[in-house]
């Protein structure tokens, strides 16, 4: 009897290790792998109209993160100096304040957008609050600064799909993931006017990088084993049902950019999967992706009264924003 329980343990044992094997595989196979190679190697030097392009960025960055700085609530009268200065620069365009009140302030997100041949959109958003405390230069001066460099590169330009550029009021905490936050209100309303919203990319602190061995975190330890433990990628991030998006903007990024790149699609309750206006348009059945240096698992200045102009990488910022601009191209002109 001893000996066939004993057989018996054994067996079951082995099916454990094999469930287990499998799971893994499966795991890695639909949320973890990526098509195309990340790239690797030196970047070539950036080229005269790149530089120009690092210029604009480092002038949006410092505006919001310097010059104006703080800006919330708390600080409302910077708020709105930060409004107004992201209008002036896409002064060019037809201007919509998207406009709801908090605490009977008024408060309003920031659109342009771009008619396309079809009615399906493909949505850019960053949001240009900084937590309470901070003059948020990486977060999120530097993905605002992203999202005017982009929307000015495709001013004018024939689409297949309608593009829009969003600026987002109120992600920080005090509104995060709440029905006060600036994207789930415009979420919301598209979701109610039934916008056909093809893809949606929030650019969420995209501007510091670290070739320190060991500089990179992941909210799960699991994820060490996988991904490297040098913080000098842009990241891809999506929900499950985000998992075609993900892998079709990286896929794409993959083919141009000269930076490395890494990806995931991951359940929403892994932390700082959600951690963006992405999360907003997953709560109205939209798909939506992050591209971030991974904000706090990387950033020693996340949240905090030292997140100043002077801490980004613009060389590396400026090779995101190249690489996006492929990306946005791509999305929103399928069979070109």
């Amino acid at each position: 009897m001893a000996r066939r329980t004993f057989t018996a343990f054994r067996v079951f044992r082995l099916l454990f290790w094999l469930t287990l094997l499998l799971l893994l595989v499966v795991g890695w196979w639909f949320m973890i792998r990526m098509p195309g190679k990340s790239f690797r190697g030196s970047a070539p030097p950036l080229t005269r109209e790149e530089l120009k392009l690092r210029s604009e960025l480092m002038a949006h960055v410092q505006m919001l993160g310097g010059t104006i700085g703080e800006r919330n609530l708390s600080r409302y009268p910077q708020l709105l100096a930060a409004a107004q200065y992201i209008e002036s620069q896409l002064s060019t365009q037809k201007i919509d304040r998207d406009s709801y009140e908090v605490l009977g302030k008024p408060c309003y997100n920031i659109q342009v957008e771009f008619p396309g041949s079809s009615p399906e959109i493909v949505l850019v958003g960053a949001h240009y609050d900084s937590v309470f405390g901070s003059p948020g230069a990486n977060d999120n001066g530097s993905g605002i600064a992203a999202l005017l460099a982009l929307a000015h590169r495709f001013t004018a330009q024939p689409n297949e799909k309608t593009l829009r550029f969003v600026a987002f009021v109120n992600e920080e905490p005090g509104s995060f993931q709440t029905g006060q936050m600036g994207s789930y209100i415009y979420a919301a309303r598209c979701r109610q006017r039934g916008d056909q919203i093809r893809a949606m990319i929030s650019l969420e602190t995209i501007g510091y990088f670290s070739d320190r061995p060991g500089s990179q975190k992941y909210p799960a330890a699991g994820l060490g084993l996988i991904y490297p433990r040098t913080g000098n990628f842009i990241g891809f991030v999506g929900n499950l049902p985000s998992r075609e998006l993900v892998r079709e903007a990286i896929g794409e990024f993959r083919r141009h950019a000269t930076i490395p790149s890494e990806g995931a699609a991951l359940p929403e309750f892994v932390p700082g999967v959600g951690w963006s206006d992405q999360w907003s348009f997953w709560q109205h059945s939209y798909p939506g992706i992050m591209i971030t240096d991974t904000a706090p698992f990387r950033y020693p200045h996340y949240h905090s009264a030292s997140d100043t102009p002077d801490k980004l990488n613009y060389d590396a910022m400026t090779r995101v924003v190249l690489g996006m601009q492929d990306v946005i191209q791509h999305l929103a002109n399928p069979s070109r």
